[in-house]
């Protein structure tokens, strides 16, 4: 039996206004701002927030059922929001300077982000000077910072890191045209010249392995003791397969009451809809199983304040595109027969499909590259560079 989960209680309560919204978010190109007040009135930005801030450390099985849910509302909201959360945890990890800027006048403060290395740097006392358009930062028109990627050279070697920036120093370029997360606001921000000082500024890789600034500020915290990495791309995941588990909702409802257009027969009867909705139930059922044990071995680690190995981390990492896979060609199955009417604008099942193929799009859910790492890892060849 899964343990007691009041923030999904909480959750469950405005979720039927988060989904009537869904339309009005695509119309937006961001999600409204109700539906941030709503997420924020119970508190869900709070869930990896520091304590000594006023936040509330939840376990990550308790967040990622909390973000399944919200994507089977409406997606776009659940894809930008479980990021805004997400990233509270990354920046548990900075700098006690950093964080009390972040954190100190507004506790309810939340970062976008903009990850990959596009950004140009130039050296300077006490920091560097950033500049560049970072490009697929999901959420950013309500966000306070901004964390964004970077190779910085040091002692001549490429170091993957991160800087923080506060929101008064970028613009956003409203360039988020997209068909599916059409609600995200995956939008571009624009970075001119802008000085961040060294303690915002942390190397990923000590992220990753327990080197990172704010190590010792949380010796009790079950969360923070844990790679970055698997907090940061949890929701993926989560979100497809809330998606996944909403699309078997509306097809049975749309099978049961179906007949065809020509003959009038009922198509509740008929074999094929059973055979279809008998394998993607099973195998969304089996993406959870799959989920849900990773999640809790990323809490059991954490609780122990113990860093995973190099295959567990690959692992970990794997898991995670393949059971999108799985989601995706369950959606797909049961999309491929849900009949010409679901393609009008308004119908829940085509906007489940769009998003449901979305959220196998990222770089990090890309399972052509998951399953090299994967295949290296399991045959004893060194990492390959190249792969995310």
């Amino acid at each position: 039996m899964k343990p007691n989960n009041p923030m999904l209680e909480k959750l469950q309560e405005i979720l039927p206004a988060i989904r009537a919204n869904a339309t009005k978010t695509e119309e937006l190109r961001k999600i409204p701002q109700e539906n941030i007040d709503m997420l924020h009135g119970i508190g869900l930005n709070r869930a990896f927030l520091p304590k000594a801030y006023g936040g509330l450390e939840i376990s990550l099985p308790e967040f990622t059922d909390c973000i399944a849910a919200l994507a089977g509302a409406c997606c776009s909201t659940a894809w930008s929001y479980s990021l805004l959360c997400t990233h509270n945890h990354q920046m548990a990890m900075f700098s006690k300077e950093a964080q009390e800027e972040f954190w100190g006048e507004n506790p309810d403060a939340v970062a976008s982000s903009s990850i990959a290395p596009f950004g140009k740097y130039e050296e300077a006392e006490g920091g560097i000077i950033f500049t560049g358009d970072m490009k697929w930062s999901s959420g950013v028109d309500h966000a306070d910072w901004i964390i964004v990627g970077l190779n910085r050279m040091v002692n001549d070697e490429k170091v993957y890191s991160f800087a923080v920036i506060p929101r008064s120093e970028f613009t956003i370029i409203d360039d988020w045209y997209s068909v599916a997360m059409q609600g995200s606001g995956t939008k571009t921000a624009h970075i001119e010249g802008v000085f961040v000082p060294e303690h915002r500024i942390q190397a990923a890789k000590d992220m990753m392995e327990g080197r990172h600034k704010g190590r010792a500020l949380y010796p009790d915290s079950k969360i923070y003791h844990t790679p970055y990495r698997p907090y940061f791309a949890c929701g993926f995941a989560a979100m497809s397969l809330g998606v996944a588990e909403r699309m078997i909702e509306v097809y049975k409802d749309l099978t049961k009451n179906r007949v065809r257009a020509y003959t009038g027969a009922k198509v509740d009867g008929s074999v094929p809809p059973m055979l279809r909705i008998a394998e993607s139930y099973q195998q969304v059922c089996a993406a959870r199983a799959y989920l849900e044990k990773t999640w809790n071995e990323h809490k059991e680690y954490g609780e122990r304040h113990e860093y995973p190995d190099r295959y567990t981390l690959a692992h970990w990492r794997t898991n995670q595109a393949y059971a999108i896979k799985m989601c995706v060609e369950a959606v797909n199955r049961l999309w491929a027969v849900m009949g010409a009417s679901n393609w009008y604008a308004d119908r829940e099942g085509q906007r489940l499909w769009r998003e449901s193929n979305m959220t196998a799009a990222h770089a990090y859910t890309d399972y052509d590259v998951c399953a090299q790492i994967i295949g290296r890892e399991l045959l004893g060849l060194e990492p390959d560079p190249s792969l995310l």
